[in-house]
């Protein structure tokens, strides 16, 4: 009965927790102290530069192995101060346990097991910190490039784009009225350009005729899409769009313009013949009428010049050998032609100069100026003088230019007139002073001498005694005037 109560009493007066002591050197929480104080010492281990250590994780697995990367990866940042509080509670003294500090290991140390930078940061808050430094930044192009291909651009501002050069889609404008207000903002923007480059997108999005009643209105565009369809050649395009506007007149030039792509000269001057019966105007009837008589004319002189030349019949031709057919060629040089190998046939031949100029009804000034050329060329001086000289109701001949004696005396200077010739018709410039200039500057000393004496100017026949040779005719010519 003692024994039981002795018993009891030590129960009551013992217990199995010890008072806390400062000096107490068990105490867990000296113990916490002291790992901590361990796992700081560590950090300097870690943070040696030395490459050559092979970094090992709290698992004692080497970092960059398959498994730590699995754990780095796994332990995100929910390892938190939870976690940390929780391992306190439960007393553990275990490395495991103790809150992991950051790590020093960048994604580069995930394969390499190694890194060199001070600070310690584990992969995943690497992968989760978004305020760090970013040792890989990604080259962007401004965000402005990115709009080159959005989609939300207004047709204002498409316009603008365009103007600059910018790459710009008109795909996405897939209305009727989307594409009419882009249409107008480029003619706003007066850059023919970007008109003409709307115009093609609208040509090829939308209906025939839905563009054209839309352009009927819009009178600038359709200038520009009209002037680009004949650049193109769009010959079926274009007769569509005029014959829907009305224009008749114009409907007729184009498709009189397609004589220029036929070669074959047998079948243009076919085409020519029914081009005679479209809606024209008169005075476009008129020249129609005239180029298709004009070359059936030439397909004639072509074929019997042609068969002199290889004939060796006639000495003109031998002599000045044509140097290209005379096929498609203007009225102007078919008249030059024909006053340079046919200038004596009669009026009733084709080739015939005269017949040339009646036929076309060629204005005496163009006639004369043409014959001039041809006969000069030739160094014909007797039919430049019938030419030039006509007869009066009485019978009087008299020298006459169309188109002025000093354009003659240009032409046959041009073509190494003889100065007889020359002083000729530089006497018969009417104006004083434009005669003294051509007489001097063709060195004609006969003409300057009597316009001189005809002006009574005594200090400038003296003057001129100088500028001719000495003991010549003009100089004695001067002297005698003089002496008078």
């Amino acid at each position: 009965m003692s024994r039981v109560r002795a018993d009891e009493e030590e129960y009551w007066h013992s217990s199995k927790f010890r008072a806390f002591t400062f000096d107490d050197e068990d105490d867990e929480l000296s113990q916490l102290k002291e790992s901590k104080r361990t796992v700081n010492s560590l950090r300097d281990i870690v943070d040696d530069d030395d490459d050559d250590l092979e970094r090992v994780s709290w698992s004692g697995e080497p970092v960059g192995s398959i498994s730590w990367s699995i754990k780095e990866t796994a332990s995100g940042s929910t390892s938190s101060l939870d976690g940390r509080d929780s391992s306190l509670q439960k007393g553990s003294s275990s490395y495991a346990a103790l809150p992991k500090q950051g790590s020093s290991y960048s994604l580069s140390s995930l394969f390499k097991g190694r890194n060199k930078l001070p600070s310690f940061q584990s992969l995943s808050d690497a992968l989760t910190d978004t305020g760090g430094k970013s040792y890989a930044p990604e080259l962007r192009r401004p965000r402005a490039e990115y709009k080159d291909y959005s989609s939300d651009w207004s047709p204002k501002d498409t316009v603008r784009r365009m103007q600059r050069g910018k790459v710009c889609s008109l795909e996405r404008f897939r209305s009727l009225q989307d594409k009419l207000v882009l249409l107008d903002e480029a003619v706003a923007g007066h850059d023919g350009n970007v008109i003409t480059a709307v115009l093609i997108f609208l040509k090829r999005t939308l209906r025939r005729e839905i563009l054209f009643r839309e352009l009927e209105v819009r009178q600038v565009a359709l200038c520009h899409l009209i002037h680009f369809l004949r650049e193109m050649g769009e010959q079926k395009f274009l007769l569509d769009l005029l014959r829907f506007l009305d224009r008749t007149e114009e409907v007729a030039l184009s498709q009189y313009r397609e004589h220029l792509n036929i070669q074959d000269v047998e079948k243009r001057r076919e085409f020519l013949k029914g081009c005679i019966g479209l809606p024209f105007s008169a005075e476009d009837t008129s020249h129609i009428q005239d180029h298709y008589t004009l070359l059936e004319r030439q397909i004639i002189i072509e074929a019997n010049d042609r068969h002199l030349e290889m004939a060796g019949q006639s000495e003109l031709f031998r002599k000045y050998p044509r140097k290209a057919s005379i096929l498609n060629m203007p009225l102007v040089t078919t008249l030059f032609y024909s006053c340079f190998y046919h200038y004596t046939e009669a009026e009733g031949m084709f080739s015939s100069p005269t017949n040339l100029k009646k036929t076309f009804k060629i204005p005496d000034k163009q006639y004369v100026l043409t014959a001039l050329a041809a006969r000069a060329k030739l160094r014909a001086w007797g039919d430049v003088d019938a030419l030039l000289t006509t007869k009066n109701w009485l019978g009087y001949t008299k020298k006459k230019a169309p188109i002025g004696f000093h354009r003659v005396v240009e032409i046959l200077q041009r073509n190494n007139a003889p100065v007889q010739v020359l002083q000729e018709y530089v006497r018969l410039v009417e104006d004083v002073d434009t005669r003294l200039n051509l007489a001097t500057k063709y060195k004609c000393h006969d003409v300057v001498i009597e316009t001189y004496r005809d002006l009574k100017d005594r200090i400038q026949l003296t003057a001129y005694k100088d500028k001719v040779e000495r003991g010549s005719a003009e100089e004695e010519k001067i002297h005698s005037i003089l002496s008078n």
